[in-house]
């Protein structure tokens, strides 16, 4: 019995020990991410500044989750774009955007929402209605681009990363006239973009980076022969679509008709590993319009002879 006591006594104090050291842990952590600052990349020039100051505290844009910056990154990669143009009088203009159809506005302000930067502009007489997303170059500077570089999350096409670099390069050499950029080649690179197909696979933020980008650039659709495909398609990218075979474990050959890359399955194996990677994963959701096709595929699936045995999520 003195044993027993001893052994519940010994137990108590082990628990009260460890008790302490969460708490000292949680509180480090704590103070810790307090200190925690995003530095802004540059000098934002006092034009910029016009009616409003430089963001003194930028805790609130840690809390944003890396999930989301992934999957905005993809989507980035391939609805948007880091335009930079020479003004009227020489001097360097730099904004980014992403533009999408009009009907898919919800993703703009769902984007917009967790960001709390940018400027939705509309417009609803172009042939085809569209509507664009801006963040201008102080948010850049001060916000979004420190944000990456924090949680080291990069665009991975080469033309994003591309524009990327030369943003960065303008920014941190406080570069002001259009004719002073130097040849887009001599620009130093910010992040080492993977040389081969697993590389991609093993970076931290790949998956969410894809569901951003399918979200941008993939299709679900039932072929006329009743084939259930998922599909992502954009130009020559070779490592970047051989990495979708290794990531949704295929053998499916990647076509390259046109200069442009098609990463396509619909065998019933490979679409439960569709399934699985957008609703089993954990991974940010698709939003908006690629979204509702997602699910009324999936209600499609579900109702057909050769894929109704699928596991499919419970809501669709």
């Amino acid at each position: 019995e003195k044993i027993t006591v001893i052994l519940i006594i010994f137990i108590y104090i082990i628990l009260f020990y460890y008790e302490i050291i969460v708490f000292i842990k949680d509180t480090i952590m704590k103070f810790s991410k307090k200190d925690i600052s995003l530095p802004t990349i540059g000098t934002v020039h006092k034009n910029a500044l016009k009616n409003k100051s430089l963001r003194l505290d930028k805790q609130e844009y840690l809390s944003i989750p890396s999930s989301f910056l992934a999957f905005l990154v993809g989507l980035i990669d391939g609805d948007g774009y880091i335009q930079i143009t020479k003004t009227t009088k020489g001097f360097i203009a730099m904004k980014l955007t992403i533009s999408l159809h009009l009907e898919d506005i919800s993703t703009l302000n769902y984007i917009q929402s967790v960001l709390k930067l940018g400027k939705i502009n509309v417009y609803k007489d172009l042939k085809s209605p569209t509507c664009k997303l801006v963040i201008n170059k102080t948010d850049l500077q001060e916000v979004l681009f420190p944000l990456l570089i924090y949680n080291n999350i990069y665009f991975l096409t080469d033309t994003r990363v591309d524009q990327f670099n030369l943003a960065m390069f303008i920014l941190e050499n406080d570069i002001k006239l259009y004719n002073e950029l130097p040849e887009l080649s001599s620009i130093p690179s910010v992040f080492d973009i993977p040389k081969n197909p697993l590389d991609f696979t093993l970076l931290h933020f790949f998956k969410n980076w894809i569901v951003g980008f399918t979200n941008s650039e993939g299709s679900f659709f039932i072929k006329t022969n009743n084939d259930g495909c998922f599909q992502l398609k954009q130009r020559i990218h070779t490592n970047l679509f051989e990495a979708f075979k290794l990531v949704f474990n295929t053998n499916r050959k990647i076509d390259t008709t046109n200069n442009y890359n098609q990463f396509s399955v619909s065998s019933k194996a490979d679409v439960q590993k569709v399934i699985d990677f957008f609703s089993f994963s954990g991974l940010h959701p698709l939003i908006g319009l690629k979204y509702i096709q997602y699910i009324k595929w999936l209600n499609n699936l579900n109702k057909s002879l050769r894929y109704s045995s699928l596991n499919y999520p419970d809501k669709i």
